[in-house]
């Protein structure tokens, strides 16, 4: 098989699995659809393990060749093409991993669904459209994965359509990535312009060293650095994809959608999208110290204040997604700090123990029968055991336990921005520094709340029953069921939930331990990512240090990291384990504080004031001034009025009579005679 069949298999064998169960599902039935789509995506991983292995072993080539020409308008080419290095072989592992174990835990989670088909279909396109958008070598194609990501994630938050809470979920998460897609669309264009008139990377990337000192104007009479400008535009975009600082708003309501599908748009595809472009973009990147702060800045307010929300969360749900949105910070800070291939390796660690503890949570809410707030809890680990420990690996390894793949991953992030000389990276240390302790509190609150302590789940049972009745209506669907009944107990998931979390598991612990040196230190992405030393030398200066993954496990020891997560699990366990009196004192004490943090700072309200009801206002200006008065009232009407007053004159010179002719004809004759004798006397 040459390589280009290779490649196209890999893209496109989700693809073939998805349109057979969306077009087939009814006809074919459950059981084919999620063989089909299971099948293409298993293929995929395979063949994406085998790419991988090549790379790592020196085996492979880069590839990068167009498949065909899609469009040609006036000497400009727009083909779709595959790139495929070492940076798209990660990728295209964690997509198609974590994907196929999510694939395989739905047939468990969704099983009396009545929408099982679909949403096989839905979840392969998924994986479709990511590999598209990692498998690109242009902008074009890149934009095509970009948007196709963002129209399956809506299809998939709004999956359950007929709940009106689903359906202003997924309009938010589509809106809102629309103000950032403009940004990034803006870039592109930017690149079209000025970079030589083509969008291939290798191209551009030839292009950009010529245009580091060229200047556009924005506004008139003031410079601006084209390069700067572009990459804060592309930036735009991953912010929008991967929620950074001010564009987050979304994706905490993405968890409306099934737990799977808030699984894989966390851990693999739609977030990993941003860091992933800003990275295939180094070489663009690094020529602008102003975007680096930015981006540095974006990243280091997410991973701290999106922390904070993780705290007083009750969903259990929520509370993953509040801790991706704060890891998603933490890669960005990494871009920030041109550590590149830190929050690469951050994205593969953070793919496997993020889909791992959501995963863990679907599984906490099929043993509850569905219920998710995490005070209606409490002691499972006895009834979920396989649920259990799988979830505190996955808990270990998020707030960077020493051996764990996320304690390599998170440490040298912090470690890389320690290192940076920008402007903006002390204040990004000291954010990532607080928001250890931060992360090792929240996700020990939900750890305890959930395996540990008293059994809580029939003090609320009434009311849940309760709650069953205002909802009777409603379709029932996998998330939407309302706890135990009297007669029941928590119990461990089946086998086809339990085995996805037992997998992810083992490299949720030892990947770190072997990907670190060849990943960051090594030559793994030599020649993908680029780095201008001579000004970002914080990397270089890392190499020298580094003496392997036992020796910097070791060195953990004496580190403030590990001390400030050692110190936010014994504050979880001293507040909901030994004293849950405290937390209650503390949120009377602060009621303010914790108002803000219940509200998530407002955004939402702020949003809505200043843009859903500014443009609504906007319309209506449009629409009453533009529309009614000018359009309707002037132009169209305007004119139909001002033909009719000229015909209304017009008709009562037309009486009928000679004498009212003769009359008008000699009048007009003396008019000429009038003019004329005026014109001889002025002369």
């Amino acid at each position: 098989m040459d390589m280009m069949s290779l490649y196209l298999l890999i893209a496109l064998s989700p693809l073939v699995g998805s349109i057979i169960a969306g077009l087939f599902g009814w006809a074919i039935g459950r059981r084919a659809a999620h063989v089909v789509t299971i099948l293409g995506v298993a293929v995929s991983a395979v063949f994406s393990l085998k790419v991988l292995h090549a790379f790592l072993t020196g085996q492979a080539e880069v590839f990068n060749a167009p498949v065909y020409t899609w469009l040609t308008v006036g000497g400009y080419e727009f083909s779709v093409g595959f790139l495929v290095d070492s940076l798209t072989a990660i990728m295209l592992v964690v997509v198609t991993s974590v994907s196929l174990m999510v694939h395989i835990y739905t047939i468990g989670y969704m099983q009396d669904d009545p929408g099982y088909q679909r949403f096989f279909s839905y979840i392969s396109l998924f994986t479709f459209s990511m590999l598209m958008l990692v498998m690109s070598n242009n902008f074009v194609q890149l934009f095509f994965g970009w948007e196709a990501v963002g129209l399956v994630s809506y299809l998939l938050i709004g999956f359950w359509f007929k709940r009106p809470t689903a359906i202003f979920a997924n309009l938010k998460a589509f809106l809102v990535n629309r103000v950032g897609d403009f940004g990034f669309l803006l870039g592109i264009g930017l690149v079209l312009a000025y970079f030589g008139g083509s969008l291939n990377y290798s191209d551009v990337f030839a292009a950009a060293p010529a245009l580091a000192s060229k200047t556009i104007q924005i506004f008139p009479g003031v410079d601006w650095s084209l390069l700067t400008v572009t990459c804060i535009l592309l930036f735009v975009g991953a912010m929008g994809k991967s929620a950074q600082f001010p564009l987050h708003v979304w994706l905490p309501d993405s968890m409306e959608g099934p737990t799977p599908i808030s699984a894989l748009i966390h851990a693999a595809t739609m977030v990993t999208a941003g860091i992933f472009m800003v990275s295939r973009m180094s070489p663009l990147f690094e020529m602008s110290d102003t975007a680096l702060n930015v981006i540095l800045v974006a990243g280091s307010i997410t991973a701290l204040f999106m922390g904070f929300l993780g705290v007083v969360q009750n969903d259990i749900k929520r509370v993953v997604a509040y801790s991706t949105l704060s890891q998603l910070g933490y890669m960005t800070v990494a871009l920030g700090a041109s550590a590149y291939s830190v929050a690469m390796f951050h994205v593969m660690t953070h793919a496997f123990f993020k889909a791992l503890l959501f995963l863990g949570a679907g599984s906490v809410i099929i043993g509850m029968h569905h219920d998710q707030d995490m005070r209606n809890m409490g002691g499972l680990r006895k009834y979920m055991p396989i649920t259990w420990i799988t979830s505190l690996i996955g808990s270990l390894a998020l707030i960077g336990t020493p051996f764990f793949s996320g304690f390599y991953s998170k440490d040298s992030i912090i470690e890389a921005v320690h290192a940076s000389h920008l402007p903006a990276a002390q204040y990004a240390y000291i954010a990532l520094v607080i928001g250890v302790f931060v992360t090792a509190f929240y996700s020990f609150r939900m750890y305890f709340l959930v395996f540990h302590g008293k059994e809580r789940w029939m003090e609320n049972h009434d009311s849940h029953h309760a709650h069953d009745e205002d909802h009777e209506d409603e379709e029932v669907t996998a998330d939407h069921h309302h706890g135990l009944a009297p007669d029941q107990t928590p119990h461990e998931s089946p086998w086809v939930v339990t085995l996805p979390l037992a997998l992810l598991a083992i490299p949720s612990v030892l990947v770190g331990w072997f990907a670190i040196k060849p990943l960051v230190y090594g030559d793994f992405f030599k020649g993908v990512i680029h780095i201008d030393a001579a000004r970002h030398p914080g990397m270089s200066e890392l190499a020298e240090e580094f003496h392997g993954p036992m020796a910097m496990a070791l060195h953990s020891l004496t580190s403030l990291p590990l001390w400030l997560a050692i110190a936010g699990v014994a504050t979880a366990w001293v507040f909901y384990m030994k004293a849950p009196q405290i937390p209650a004192k503390i949120k009377s004490t602060f009621a303010p504080v914790n108002t803000l943090l219940e509200k998530k700072y407002f955004f939402d309200e702020i949003y809505f004031a200043v843009f859903a009801k500014g443009s609504r206002a906007l319309g209506t200006l449009f629409w009453k001034v533009g529309d009614m008065l000018l359009i309707d009232g002037l132009i169209v009407n305007g004119t139909a009025k001002l033909v009719g007053a000229f015909s209304k004159v017009v008709r009562r010179m037309q009486t009928g009579f000679i004498y009212s002719y003769a009359t008008t004809m000699i009048v007009g004759v003396l008019a000429l005679v009038t003019i004329w004798f005026a014109q001889l006397i002025l002369r």
